[in-house]
Order: structure tokens, then sequence, then C-alpha cells
């Protein structure tokens, strides 16, 4: 779990690491919203949206902390935290994790 104040940095820092093929998936407290964020080649990423809207974004390096910021508003807009999972190697599977039924 991470405060939202910091979450942006701390979101860019793990993505400068991430190995291409895995992924990182960022969810509200409540786990009802996501954001799957994958390395798919050297600096490009594809950051899938799932929540108030379902999206595909594809950007490079350079363009993820513009985007992610209007994510973070429109996903998360009342999170104080944010829960950040590293899941590794990507597969289909993954992008159809089952969200938590209220």
């Amino acid at each position: 779990m991470i405060d939202k104040a910091t979450a942006l940095e701390s979101v860019l820092r793990k993505l400068k690491k991430l190995p291409v093929g895995h992924c990182i998936d960022l969810r509200t407290y409540k786990r009802n919203r996501s954001l799957l964020i994958i390395h798919i080649k050297d600096h490009e990423f594809i950051i899938y949206e799932d929540g108030y809207e379902k999206n595909t974004h594809e950007v490079k390096l350079k363009g993820v902390r513009k985007l992610l910021k209007t994510l973070f508003k429109r996903e998360f807009p009342r999170s104080n935290k944010i829960r950040m999972y590293e899941l590794g190697e990507y597969d289909e599977q993954m992008r159809e994790r089952k969200m938590k039924k209220l």
C-alpha cells in the first residue's frame, strides 16, 4: 500500500527497473478499479484501465507520467491509498483478474 501523493513517483521508479514482459497492477483500497501496466518493449508500455472506463493505452516511457496523472484522477478520485502488486511475467489471464465483489 502506498500513499496516493507519492504513488506516481513510486510507480515511475518501479517501471524504470521493470524487466521487459513483466507487469504491475495498481488497485484502489477496495480493489474494485485497477490499472495494469505491462512493459512490452524497451521504453514502451501498455496500460489497461479497468474501472470507471475500460481503455487500453500504449505509451512510451516519456509519456507515462502525464498519462498516469490523468488516470489516477479518473480511476482513483477519492482514494488515499493505492495497492501496488508486482505480478512478474505477464500472461493473458492477468488481464482478466477477478474484481472484488462488494
